[in-house]
Formats: C-alpha cells, structure tokens, sequence
C-alpha cells in the first residue's frame, strides 16, 4: 500500500487535537512552577503565581493546538505536493 495523499485539513485537525493535549500537560507543569514559587514566600508571587498559573493552563494548550494544526496543514500539503512527484510513503501491512 502506498500513500499518495493526505487531506490537509483531516490530518491538521487530529494533530491540532493532539498538540493542545501536550499544550495542557506542558501548562500544567508551568502552573506547579508557578505554584512552587507562591509557597516560596516570594513578595507579591501570590498573586503574580496564581496569574501565571492559571494563564499557563489556558495558553499553552491554545497556542500549542493552533501552531500544530497549522503547522500540520502546511506539512500535509507539502507531503502531497512532494509525493505527487516522487511517489508516496509505502506501508505493508500484514
């Protein structure tokens, strides 16, 4: 089997999905960062952490899932583009 072409929009919207997910892991880890730093008694980091932690929560995963579909879009059409002249990538399944 052969893969000639992909849908660009197909691929780019599970890949958007995906890297949202690493987005919200990724945050998660900022947000216990900014946590630590709010129990380290640092002045005003109370408030400043909280901020940051709950910013890192829904920023990552946005920024993350909207450079990943995009990102993708653009590697799914350069794949079919590339694979229209060469050929594609051959899989074989058992």
């Amino acid at each position: 089997m052969v893969v000639r072409s992909v849908a660009p929009l197909s691929v780019a919207k599970i890949a958007g999905v995906l890297y949202a997910l690493i987005g919200l892991i990724v945050g998660a880890f900022f947000a216990l960062a900014a946590l630590a730093g709010v129990f380290a008694g640092a002045e005003d980091a109370g408030i400043i952490g909280s901020i940051m932690g709950l910013g890192a929560i829904v920023v990552f995963p946005l920024l993350y899932g909207c450079a990943g579909f995009v990102f993708t879009l653009i590697g799914a059409w350069l794949y079919n583009l590339v694979a229209g002249m060469i050929g594609g990538i051959r899989f074989e399944v058992a």
